[in-house]
């Protein structure tokens, strides 16, 4: 008794069908709402990401500022100006 290459591919295609479905099951999205959920959780995780995203641009931005504030109070003080700065 030998299998076709046909039906050797139909019951592969099967067990990996029934497969993923089992794994789809056990991560809790075999449901109708599966999709809604996938579709929320991207959505979180790009939110997330914009978030990660706009914090380390506004860290970066209020470092510059800083570096360039004692720059310029350093240069104040260098130029005699420090009775301006400092009182």
């Amino acid at each position: 008794m030998t299998i076709e290459d046909k039906q050797l591919g139909e019951l592969l295609a099967r067990a990996s069908e029934a497969g993923a479905q089992r794994a789809l099951a056990h991560l809790g999205l075999a449901d109708e709402s599966a999709a809604k959920d996938m579709a929320d959780l991207r959505e979180l995780l790009s939110a997330w990401r914009d978030a990660k995203r706009s914090a380390r641009k506004a860290v970066v931005e209020w470092l510059v500022r800083g570096a360039l504030a004692v720059l310029l109070i350093g240069l104040a003080v260098k130029l005699g100006l420090g009775g301006l700065v400092i009182k």
